[in-house]
């Protein structure tokens, strides 16, 4: 097989998901030979305005799909929840590892849990979708943006910027860093962004040789589970700027899809439930049934807001 480029992102975590999946990709090709291509894209260079202000879909994807069209790199690792809806025409997603703890993790300076926080505690995200539901659970906090790394976020609040910051679990492990998580919030507080926790392999869909190499570390169960999810969002037209949520899970032979959209302030929140054997269906039967709850026309507001 030819030396195969990987397209990454600079940061620690992305490097870190990109060399796990090389490691998996040698267990059953001891022989490959790899070579890493670091690329900067929009969402990595504007760091003092929050995501959702930054607008658009694809804010730490398009310079890496680009180069995978452009025929520069063979493959790119991502994390899912950064690929939209719709992806280019002439890429696929060739490959869905096992995926991580999906949760939200809380970090908190001086190890309380978000129950213990006290009234008016400041909490940092940039995620308009963590920022609804803990104001929903704890409208009594004060919710501030942070930007950055994981370890410039972890940093900023042993600082004393924040009392405590938001960040997916599945980062932490990734990094070894599990244990500064205080608590793993419940899906019952925290319903988590679509594909959080999992991996996407993109590659070109042409590259037969890149996809059966790819089908080797491909995980059925999580691939089921992120369709599901994925159905749910592109019903939305949604990017993970949106304050909009969904996690699934198999159940014997079914999928369950929980899915979410609420207000940035935390004061609406529709939610509902889904289960059965087709996971496209299942994720644009529920957003459907949201959207007879007005979750479109929410979406709409908020899509309005941030333009405005």
């Amino acid at each position: 097989m030819r030396t195969l480029t990987v397209g990454t992102r600079k940061s620690l975590l992305a490097l870190t998901q990109t060399n796990w999946v090389i490691e998996q990709l040698k267990k059953v090709r001891p022989d490959l030979t790899v070579q890493l291509e670091k690329i900067v894209t929009k969402g990595d260079k504007i760091l003092n305005v929050t995501l959702s202000k930054v607008g658009g879909k694809g804010l730490f994807v398009k310079e890496i799909e680009q180069a995978l069209l452009d025929g520069r790199i063979d493959l790119a690792v991502h994390s899912m929840k950064d690929l939209p809806g719709e992806m280019p025409t002439g890429l696929t997603i060739g490959s869905i590892p096992v995926r991580e703890n999906p949760c939200d993790s809380l970090l908190s300076r001086d190890g309380r849990t978000l129950a213990q926080l006290p009234a008016g505690a400041v909490v940092g995200t940039s995620s308009l979708r963590r920022q609804a539901q803990i104001l929903a659970y704890r409208p009594d906090l004060e919710v501030k943006p942070v930007r950055g790394n994981l370890d410039t976020r972890i940093n900023k609040m042993k600082e004393g910027h924040f009392d405590a910051i938001l960040l997916a679990q599945a980062g932490l492990a990734r990094m070894g860093w599990q244990e500064e998580a205080t608590e793993i919030l419940s899906t019952d507080i925290m319903l988590p962004a679509v594909g959080q926790g999992a991996l996407a392999i993109q590659c070109r869909e042409d590259d037969h040789e890149v996809l059966a190499l790819l089908l080797e570390i491909h995980h059925v169960e999580t691939a089921r589970a992120v369709k599901a999810e994925r159905a749910f969002l592109q019903a939305f037209e949604g990017g993970c700027h949106l304050p909009l949520a969904a996690y699934a899970e198999v159940v014997g032979e079914e999928v369950r899809l929980t899915g979410l959209v609420a207000h940035p302030d935390g004061t609406k929140v529709i939610k509902g439930i889904k289960q059965g054997r087709d996971e496209k269906v299942i994720g644009q039967d529920l957003a459907a049934e949201l959207k007879e709850q007005g979750a479109g026309q929410l979406l709409r507001e908020v899509r309005e807001g941030l333009v405005g």
